[in-house]
């Protein structure tokens, strides 16, 4: 019993380390969003996303979570007529990055939600192995 719920606390604890990474992305994204290149036409932030892998823990057979990749999204930035901006080309246009703002709060509300679910797992299998111990000094 105890080895099964050591298990779910290592399985909760990488899904915890997963979803955090996953927060610190989208929070870079979200922090610049608005950030464009530093001379003109030069390409502004790219978004970076990030893909998760599983794999097997052969001490306990657990099934855990980790980061596989932090890449870019490879879709076109928006463009806005800005001539006065120090990035803008020739033509006064400003590649803007390719954030989305709404998607990003999505994204990150998912993550959050992930890692409480994770921290509830923990808890849960904490108090279980306490009950355990509890009703083995009893006995």
């Amino acid at each position: 019993m105890i080895d099964e719920l050591s298990a779910a606390m290592k399985i909760s604890g990488s899904g915890l380390h997963a979803q955090s990474s996953r927060m610190r992305i989208v929070s870079e994204n979200l922090a610049n969003a608005q950030s464009t290149g530093r001379t003109p036409g030069a390409d502004p932030y790219r978004r970076k996303t990030v893909t998760f892998k599983s794999e097997l823990d052969r001490a306990t057979g657990a099934s855990l979570v980790s980061i596989k990749s932090i890449g870019v999204d490879r879709s076109p930035f928006a463009v806005r007529h800005e001539p006065g901006n120090p990035a803008a080309d020739a033509n006064g246009y400003v590649k803007m990055p390719n954030v989305n703002p709404l998607l990003e709060m999505a994204d990150m509300r998912e993550a959050n939600r992930s890692y409480t679910a994770n921290i509830q797992a923990i808890t849960q299998a904490r108090a279980m192995i306490a009950m355990n111990i509890d009703m083995l000094r009893n006995s």
